[in-house]
């Protein structure tokens, strides 16, 4: 029988109502500095109830003997490896348990703190587990960076979040509950939760991308990911040491604008002396800002964003970095200090520019401009119409700053920080976005020629942007 909660307990409580309830048996696999989750079943008392194998294979020989050989230890490939083995191993091993009892496979592979301090605490969490008796298998998988300064708080934090993971999907069925519960008893202080999935037979109707979106909205992490195929994904192993290509926008939707843009941008970017052309990887980045609608988000119209985004092979990244040089930062950490570009119009980069932006930094433009600017960053500017039809281009930039600005801008040119997109196709600079949603909502002919055929293709199939066709399948 599963309850839901609506008080929220104690890590002692949880780990107590679990052992006491005789239907949830199962086996923990913890490996690295992810120690502390079975302790926690121990230390209440009644552990006899839910474990039946706790085992932790801190050598890589007998780690690779058990799980089979791999090249990353600390990974999610190397955490389904382990679920995978523990899981089968019980109704082989307990046949005569299965019609009582719901089994779980719990797993971790964490690197914590190391002595010098000179790492990332970090790791994966997941487990494989039933939501009744005989019933198919569900598996829920997180990626968590730890941010306590200190190793044994570190394991105390892993602890609390592996029994609130295990009682989550236990005893609670809404994705997004199970997702929120993670850090009970915790704060994003301690713990940051970038990676969430959940799926199987009984999630079969939920999609990851959306709770992706809600790990940002929920203030869970600052940015999530998920690529073309709509599987979620973790930045940090996504994106290690690539050159990663950005280009921000709203895409409500797509036009053949914004596909010039990551077009051509692209085109300067591997020409840089310092990219690697087969380690360029381009990203759509959502800000919540550019999802919300009167300060609310409508999760509908951010599927059908998506959508069409991935219909076109894009990765997408949703963040909470309204500012840019936020983003630049998160992202040269993860890149390790690679080459990373951004796609900016050129009326973008006037907020930029916009000393009023800054008022809030004590360092006003300056220290913004240190973050933006200091990492291995290089922006790409594209041109714009202006209201008399005349193009707008980063040679006109200059001319329209104020004199106090100009030689910060020229300091940034000669230092090869910015350039301006001069092959762009400025016969479509016309395009606007509003205007072509406009244009679908009510039926209008000749939108389809703003957009890629295969944006319009799926605007027509899905029912997208509410396209008024009779019968259309909407985005769930």
């Amino acid at each position: 029988m599963i309850i839901e909660e609506s008080k929220k307990l104690s890590t002692q409580e949880k780990a107590l109502r679990i052992n006491l309830n005789r239907t949830i048996y199962g086996s923990f696999a913890e490996v690295g500095g992810g120690q502390d989750t079975a302790a926690n079943f121990f230390k209440v008392g009644g552990a006899s109830g839910t474990v039946a194998k706790t085992m932790s294979a801190y050598d890589m020989k007998f780690s690779d003997a058990i799980y089979g050989a791999c090249d990353r230890y600390v990974s999610e490939s190397r955490l389904i490896s382990m679920i995978e083995h523990e899981y089968q191993l019980l109704p082989e091993r307990l046949p005569h348990r299965m019609s009582e009892t719901r089994f779980f496979a719990f797993a971790d592979t964490v690197e914590i703190l190391n002595f010098e301090r000179t790492n990332q605490g970090q790791g994966w969490m997941g487990m494989r587990f039933q939501l009744a008796p005989l019933g198919p298998y569900n598996d829920c998988i997180i990626h968590v960076r730890l941010h306590d300064n200190d190793q044994l708080q570190q394991q105390v934090a892993l602890g609390i979040l592996g029994v609130n993971l295990i009682y989550a999907c236990m005893f609670l069925t809404n994705p997004e509950e199970i997702m929120l519960s993670l850090l009970d008893g915790l704060t994003t202080r301690r713990a940051e939760i970038d990676m969430f999935r959940i799926e199987g037979s009984d999630f079969k109707n939920v999609d990851n991308r959306l709770m992706a979106l809600k790990l940002v909205k929920n203030g869970l992490t600052k940015a999530a990911m998920f690529g073309p195929d709509g599987r979620v994904m973790q930045p940090s192993e996504c994106l290690y040491k690539k050159n990663v290509l950005v280009l921000r926008g709203r895409f409500r939707p797509v036009t053949h604008v914004n596909v010039d843009m990551l077009l051509t941008s692209r085109r300067h970017f591997k020409n840089e002396t310092d990219v690697d052309k087969n380690k360029i990887i381009t990203i759509t980045e959502l800000t919540l800002n550019d999802l919300s609608m009167d300060g609310s988000i409508d999760e509908k119209d951010f599927l059908y964003r998506a959508d069409i985004i991935c219909s076109l092979g894009q990765n997408v990244l949703v963040s909470n970095y309204f500012e840019y040089y936020r983003l630049v930062d998160y992202l040269s950490k993860i890149t390790k200090g690679k080459k990373t570009g951004l796609v900016l119009g050129v009326y973008a980069l006037k907020k930029v520019f916009d000393e009023k932006t800054y008022s809030n930094l004590r360092g006003g433009i300056l220290e913004c401009f240190s973050a933006l600017f200091g990492s291995n960053i290089k922006l790409y500017i594209y041109p714009a119409l202006r209201q008399d039809n005349t193009l707008f281009t980063l040679d006109d930039f200059e001319k329209e700053l104020p004199e106090n600005l100009k030689p910060l801008f020229r300091y940034l040119m000669v230092n090869n920080k910015m350039e301006g997109i001069d092959d762009a196709n400025v016969n479509n600079l016309n395009i606007i976005s509003d205007n072509v949603l406009t244009m679908i909502r009510k039926g209008e002919a000749g939108w389809e020629k703003y957009v890629p055929h295969k944006v319009e293709e799926a605007i027509k199939e899905h029912g997208l942007f509410d396209y008024p066709q009779k019968g259309a399948k909407l985005v769930a």
